[in-house]
C-alpha cells in the first residue's frame, strides 16, 4: 500500500467522522406551544357519542347553572362563552382493534391513550405513544371573539356514548365515535368531533363540524393540533432523539424541523398549501392529512432538554392551519395515523408519508436505500425469516457483485508491493531530485500499468454502501428488536458484550460491541495480508483500532454485514497471495506484444518472372 492509498484511507476515515458528527443521537422535549399561545395548564376529560355518519347533531344541554358556578379564573383564561365548559365529568369509551387499543376521553374530546399490541418498548412493555403525562393530545386551538385562545383540550365534550364501553372491532369493520362541545344553547352552537376507527388499519377519519360558530370564532382560522409529542420506546434516549423530528408537506416538498441543541426551543411557520404534518421518534409516527382540501399552513414547535443520566428529550408540536369560513355549517375533514414508521405502509397512502423514514442524504444515499437495499431485503427475507441471514446473505451477494472490482484492488495492491525494489532505487537514485524522483515513479506505474490509487477504488464504492445500510439498520423497523444468534438480540443497535464502568472522553465509548470487535479483528487480519511496505505498518494496526472505535455505536446488522464481508475479503487475499509475486508484473509493453496477434505467412508463390510454358 503505497502513499496514495494511505492519504485515501485516511480522507475515507475522516468521512466517516464528520459523517457520524452530523449523525449523531441529540436530545427529546417537554411539551411545546403553538404560536403566540400562552401556557395552558387545564386538562380536561371527555366523553363520547356514537353516529352512522352524516353530521351529529348533539344533545345541547344548559349552561346557566353551570355559569353562575365559574370560577374566575377559568373567566380569565376562557372568557365569558367557554369558561362554563372548563369543568365536567369525564367518561372514557375503548376502541380495541387487532393493532392497537384507543382511549378517548370526553375531556377534550380527543385521544387519552393509543397503545400498539405488536410491538413493545425495550422493557418489554407494550408500546403507549400518546404522552401519558398530558391526559391526551389531537385537539383543536382557536382564538375567540373576545381575544382568548381556547384550546379544546381544556374543554368538556358531551356524548351518547356511555362511560367505560369498549368496542371491538374485527379487521374490515369501522365504528363512528362522536363528541360535542355545546357552545351556546340558544342558537345551537356546537363544534363535534367524529371518529371512525378501522380494525386492521393504524389509521382513522377524523371530522371537525363547525355549527353556528361564526360568532365565537375570530381570524377565520383554527388550527388541528398534536401538542405534546409522542412516548419514547428504545432504552437509549439519545439515539432515539437523534432522529425524533417534526414534519410538514408543503408545496411539493417535505420540510422539517429539529431542536438538536440542549434547552433549544425552535419554531417554523410553513406558509401555503399543506398536505400533512407528522411527527416521529425512532421508530413511530403521528400524521395529520387533510382530506379533501388542503390546509392553508402549517405551524412547528421543538423543545430539547436533558434528562438524567446524561439522557436528551425532544418534544415536538405540530399544527395544521385551518381556514375557518365563517359560514353557518363548515365540515372538514382528516385522516390520522398514528402507529409504526414502516416504509411500506406510509407510502401505501401516496402523498410522500414515507419521507419520514431515515434513509439518508436525498440525493445521495437514499435512492440507495431505498430502491436498492430494501427491495434487495426485501427480497431475501420473503423466502428467509432471519434478519442476521439476510444481512449474511446480502453480504455474499454484495461482494459477488463487487468481486471484479476487488479482484482488480486486491492485484493492484500486490503488483505496488512487487513494485517496492524498483521505487527504492528510484528514490535512491533521484534524492536529490525530487521532480526527477516523481516523474520516474510516474513512468515506472505506466510502464507496467499500475493505478496508484486502485486499492481504495472498492473502499470509495461501498462507502455509499456502507451508509445506506447505516441508515437502514437504524430506521427500519422491521429489523427493530430482530434478533440473530447467541448475544446478538437486536440487529438495529450495537450488540454490547461488555459495559465499561466508565466513558472513555471525546469517542464517548462506554460499551464494547462484539460484532465490531470482530469487525475489527478481520481488518487487521486483512491489513496483515495486504500490507509488506514496512512504512506502512502503523496502518496496519491504526486503521483497524479507528474503525472499531467508530463502528462501535453502530447498529449490529451494519457490524455484522462488515464482518462477514472482511471474512470473504481474507478468503479472497490468501488465495491471491499464493501466486508468486514476479508473476504480477507484467510491462504494458510486453502484455501488448504476447495479445499481439502474428501475422499469418504468405504462400510462396513462385517466381513471378517466369513465363508460363
Amino acid at each position: 500500500m503505497g502513499k496514495k492509498e494511505t492519504i485515501g484511507i485516511i480522507l475515507i476515515t475522516l468521512v466517516l467522522f464528520v459523517w457520524m458528527y452530523f449523525n449523531t443521537p441529540k436530545h427529546p422535549p417537554q411539551p411545546p406551544h403553538p404560536k403566540s399561545a400562552t401556557e395552558h395548564s387545564i386538562d380536561s376529560t371527555a366523553a363520547p357519542s356514537a353516529s352512522k355518519g352524516g353530521v351529529t347533531e348533539p344533545k345541547l344541554m344548559g349552561r346557566e347553572e353551570a355559569a353562575s358556578s365559574v370560577d374566575t379564573s377559568a373567566l380569565r383564561i376562557y372568557g365569558k362563552v367557554f369558561a362554563p365548559l372548563a369543568s365536567g365529568t369525564e367518561k372514557t369509551i375503548t376502541i380495541k382493534t387487532s393493532l392497537y387499543k384507543a382511549v378517548l376521553t370526553t375531556e377534550g374530546g380527543m385521544i387519552k391513550d393509543w397503545t400498539l399490541t405488536k410491538y413493545t418498548t425495550w422493557r418489554g412493555q407494550p408500546v403507549e405513544l400518546v404522552n401519558y403525562k398530558h391526559k391526551g393530545d389531537y385537539s383543536l386551538l382557536f382564538q375567540s371573539m373576545d381575544g382568548k385562545l381556547i384550546d379544546t383540550k381544556n374543554l368538556f365534550f358531551t356524548t351518547s356514548v356511555p362511560g367505560g364501553s369498549v368496542i371491538d372491532l374485527k379487521n374490515g369493520q369501522t365504528y363512528t365515535l362522536s363528541f360535542a362541545l355545546n357552545v351556546d344553547p340558544k342558537d345551537s352552537s356546537y363544534i363535534a368531533r367524529e371518529f371512525t376507527f378501522k380494525g386492521g388499519r393504524y389509521d382513522f377519519d377524523s371530522r371537525v363540524v363547525m355549527r353556528n360558530m361564526q360568532g365565537y370564532i375570530a381570524n377565520y382560522e383554527y388550527q388541528v393540533t398534536w401538542e405534546h409529542g409522542l412516548n419514547y420506546t428504545e432504552e437509549n434516549s439519545v439515539d432515539e432523539s437523534s432522529s425524533s423530528t417534526a414534519y410538514a408537506y408543503s408545496g411539493g416538498e417535505t420540510i422539517s424541523l429539529e431542536a438538536s441543541k440542549s434547552g433549544e426551543s425552535v419554531k417554523q411557520q410553513v406558509s401555503g398549501n399543506t398536505n400533512w404534518v407528522a411527527q416521529t421518534t425512532k421508530y413511530f409516527t403521528a400524521a395529520i392529512v387533510p382530506l379533501g382540501k388542503p390546509a392553508d399552513g402549517a405551524y412547528l414547535h421543538g423543545i430539547d432538554k436533558p434528562l438524567p443520566n446524561n439522557g436528551q428529550e425532544r418534544e415536538y408540536y405540530t399544527a395544521l392551519e385551518m381556514r375557518y369560513e365563517g359560514q353557518p355549517t363548515q365540515i372538514d375533514s382528516f385522516m390520522v395515523y398514528v402507529g409504526p414508521m414502516d416504509y411500506n405502509i406510509l407510502k401505501s397512502y401516496h402523498i410522500g408519508l414515507e419521507d419520514i423514514v431515515g434513509l439518508g442524504w436525498k440525493w445521495v444515499i437514499r435512492p440507495i436505500a431505498e430502491y436498492v437495499m430494501l427491495p434487495a431485503f426485501e427480497f431475501i427475507h420473503s423466502f428467509i425469516p432471519n434478519y442476521g441471514l439476510v444481512i449474511v446473505i446480502f453480504s455474499i451477494i454484495l461482494k459477488l457483485l463487487l468481486n471484479p472490482l476487488t479482484v482488480s484492488s486486491m492485484k493492484s495492491m500486490r503488483k505496488m508491493q512487487a513494485l517496492q525494489p524498483m521505487m527504492e532505487e528510484i528514490k535512491e537514485k533521484y534524492k536529490e531530485d525530487q521532480q526527477k524522483m516523481n516523474q520516474a515513479i510516474m513512468n515506472l506505474y505506466k510502464e507496467y500499468k499500475i493505478n496508484p490509487m486502485g486499492g481504495c477504488l472498492p473502499m470509495f464504492l461501498q462507502l455509499p454502501i456502507l451508509y445506506a445500510l447505516w441508515a437502514i439498520f437504524r430506521s427500519n423497523i422491521v429489523l427493530r428488536q430482530s434478533d440473530f444468534i447467541w448475544w446478538i438480540k437486536d440487529l438495529s443497535i450495537p450488540d454490547t458484550i461488555l459495559r465499561l464502568p466508565f466513558t472513555i472522553p471525546i469517542v464517548g465509548m462506554n460499551q464494547v460491541s462484539g460484532l465490531a470487535l470482530l469487525m475489527a479483528i478481520t481488518m487487521f487480519i486483512q491489513q496483515k495480508m495486504s500490507v509488506k511496505d514496512p512504512r506502512q505498518q502503523f496502518m496496519i494496526y491504526f486503521m483497524p483500532v479507528m474503525f472499531w472505535v467508530l463502528f462501535n455505536n453502530f447498529p449490529a446488522g451494519l457490524n455484522l454485514y462488515y464482518f462477514v464481508f472482511n471474512l470473504l475479503s481474507i478468503g479472497q487475499q490468501y488465495f491471491l497471495n499464493k501466486k508468486p509475486m514476479e508473476e504480477m508484473l507484467v510491462k504494458a509493453t510486453d502484455k501488448k506484444k504476447s495479445q499481439k496477434p502474428q501475422r499469418p505467412s504468405r504462400p510462396v508463390m513462385g517466381n513471378r518472372s517466369m513465363r508460363r510454358s
